[in-house]
């Protein structure tokens, strides 16, 4: 009780049940980060790129994180940086990295704001969160690991599978012949879903070149496209009224990434679904556009919003405005993500991250299988620790 003489509120004993302080069922011993450059078979060109604003993409940087335990649990996570970023998000990342040894590795939400609030000075964006979410998937794939789950079923998944559709084969840089010889390749291998890239200076090439991947698929999978930011709201209106008789599953990122008033009149004018989302860089960005009804397919990217842990945090907001989830990138991480959605989703197959790991996503009959396999079920290969150009290791 309180005591007026003493003006102290003495220390009350814990009740029943209750730890005097944190208990820990685990401890963190040792966190290794390392930085390495996947290089790509052929320089790679989008909207972004003809447009004049980005340089063709020929490797993509990749920060790794591997936690062990005082237990012997062990995760791997990653995040990724195309065309710049990826020295900063290594360096970043050491910076915050002694602040996880002796943490309870099962304490994702609060080690997350911890790391936060330790690089609170650059923001809670772009680098500060991307270099935070490889450490943070590290920590969901430990956690599945230990409890002997696929982190699907961790989350509590809804289906065993998910619809997958191809982006690798329908780049810009690719001619129309190159296309089609993908989409035949991408079917046959049991991809249910093929997108391509538009956004041209000139919209009636993406218009003849839609038309001809069109009637080449002949309706056998669905067809997405993706202008990658490049229309202004007039443009992309336009163009979403030519190609509505193609049913399209979605238009995806036909306006600037931050412009949810845009994205959302679009929405309210078109029949045919709009996407966007993969370039925001936290959770809080993406709730301008579910507030905002910007979006029929919201497509977060966890390596990019800051990990597993911020991206649940999107996925509960846009469950409730039943919106569709389409994650970026990273079908690796994204599998048991959208899994765990309860609305149907999509998840984009992309071959490029084949050579980093040792397993390989089985697909059937249109549909990614998640894996039995513990956590994200994915280690690394020889080929990605002979790409790896620094490592850094803290704790024991």
């Amino acid at each position: 009780m309180f005591d007026p003489d003493r003006r102290t509120i003495p220390a009350q004993p814990p009740k029943a049940g209750f730890a005097a302080g944190p208990s820990k069922l685990d401890a963190i011993r040792s966190v290794t980060l390392s930085l390495a450059y996947l290089p790509l078979a052929r320089p790679i060109s989008d909207a972004k790129v003809l447009t004049g604003r980005q340089k063709p993409l020929t490797q993509v940087a990749f920060l790794f994180c591997e936690i062990v335990s005082e237990a012997g649990h062990s995760g791997l996570g990653f995040s990724y940086s195309k065309r710049a970023g990826g020295p900063a998000l290594y360096a970043h990342a050491c910076e915050l990295a002694d602040n996880l040894i002796g943490e309870d590795p099962n304490d994702t939400a609060r080690i997350w704001d911890k790391l936060c609030w330790a690089g609170a000075s650059v923001g809670r964006s772009g680098i500060a969160t991307q270099a935070i979410a490889a450490i943070d998937i590290c920590l969901w794939d430990l956690k599945a690991k230990r409890a002997g789950l696929p982190l699907a079923k961790l989350l509590g998944a809804h289906r065993d599978s998910v619809a997958c559709y191809n982006t690798s084969g329908g780049f810009l840089s690719s001619s129309v012949e190159e296309i089609r010889d993908a989409i035949d390749h991408s079917i046959a291998s049991g991809i249910g879903g093929i997108k391509i890239k538009v956004g041209q200076p000139d919209p009636m090439i993406d218009l003849r070149r839609l038309d001809a991947v069109t009637s080449h698929i002949d309706g056998r999978v669905p067809l997405m496209v993706d202008a990658n930011q490049q229309w202004d709201r007039t443009t992309a209106l336009r163009f979403g009224r030519l190609v509505e008789p193609l049913n399209l599953e979605w238009i995806e990122e036909p306006l600037d990434a931050y412009d949810a008033e845009g994205h959302a009149a679009l929405a309210r004018e078109l029949a045919t679904p709009i996407a966007t989302g993969e370039m925001l860089a936290s959770a809080d960005e993406h709730m301008a556009l579910i507030r905002a009804d910007a979006v029929d397919f919201i497509q977060p990217d966890a390596p990019r919003v800051g990990g597993i842990t911020p991206f649940l945090r999107i996925c509960t907001h846009a469950e409730a405005k039943r919106m569709r989830l389409a994650p970026h990138f990273a079908m690796e991480i994204h599998l048991h993500l959208a899994a765990a959605y309860a609305h149907e989703p999509w998840v984009e197959h992309f071959d490029w991250l084949a050579p980093l790991f040792n397993e390989e996503l089985e697909i059937k009959d249109g549909r990614m299988i998640v894996p039995a396999r513990p956590g994200l079920g994915c280690s690394l290969t020889g080929k990605a620790r002979d790409w790896t150009v620094e490592t850094r290791s803290f704790g024991v």
